[in-house]
């Protein structure tokens, strides 16, 4: 049975999409069947860190929202950036697909302007679980928090939340942690990305732990080699020695553990 896992923050710019990218192929590394679908509507971008760029996307998320082809045919197989990202020739054992949403200005539009069935997104969620056989389905959601991001938590059986350490994002984080509560996901687990390296990690897991009464999977610290690397690649794959994607590799481990 695929695993449904939602990635959200409360605001924009916390590295969800960076997160769920490094989650999802560190996965895909150890043997699953991963798929991410890139649900942000509104501000896609996550198909940039796989290299995959407008002129190879024939049929995104949006046209199967619109009716215009089946959920299967806006999957790309992206399992190979695995291995050319961080130089490897062996074989990858797992599979990795994304379903990408359009970055055309008139598509964006018309969902600002229509919005789309969530039911049919729904299907379409389940539909890809079941054709590419998946062992995970990751969900890159909107921020914030709309009709979507409530179908794509409701439906989780993880629902791993993204926070900074800044006052603004733990006022937000609340308001996400209570409505994931509401909707009974059966896990809940949160990421604090981009600490100041000279905070005392400790003492910072059991403040948030304290503040919203749920596990902290890790916190990641503000890296230069990431700010310099700006989103043309997967981390992971660049710096697998890096303490970051050690951080990583264990909060795939507890998200295998569920279920």
């Amino acid at each position: 049975m695929t695993q449904i896992i939602a990635i959200h923050s409360f605001r924009g710019g916390t590295g969800k999409s960076n997160i769920l990218a490094n989650l999802a192929a560190t996965m895909a590394r150890g043997g699953k069947r991963v798929g991410i679908v890139d649900a942000d509507i509104q501000s896609p971008g996550i198909h940039i860190l796989f290299g995959l760029n407008a002129e190879k996307i024939n049929y995104s998320l949006n046209d199967y929202l619109w009716g215009r082809c089946n959920i299967k045919d806006t999957a790309y197989d992206v399992t190979h950036t695995l291995m050319a990202e961080s130089g490897e020739t062996s074989t990858v054992n797992g599979k990795l697909y994304l379903i990408p949403s359009s970055i055309k200005a008139g598509e964006i539009a018309r969902i600002l302007r229509e919005g789309y069935d969530v039911v049919l997104l729904n299907d379409g969620f389940q539909e890809l679980s079941r054709c590419l056989k998946l062992d995970y389905l990751f969900i890159d959601t909107h921020p914030g928090l709309n009709e979507e991001t409530l179908l794509s938590i409701g439906i989780s059986n993880v629902a791993i939340v993204i926070l900074r350490p800044d006052s603004q994002d733990f006022q937000g984080t609340a308001v996400t942690v209570d409505v994931a509560r509401k909707l009974k996901v059966p896990k809940m687990l949160l990421v604090v990305n981009k600490a100041l390296p000279a905070l005392d990690f400790a003492d910072l897991q059991k403040q948030v732990e304290t503040t919203y009464n749920a596990p902290v999977a890790g916190i990641l610290p503000l890296s230069v080699e990431m700010v310099q690397l700006a989103s043309k690649g997967i981390f992971c794959l660049r710096y697998s020695e890096h303490p970051i994607c050690q951080t990583v590799k264990e909060i795939a481990e507890q998200i295998a553990k569920v279920g």
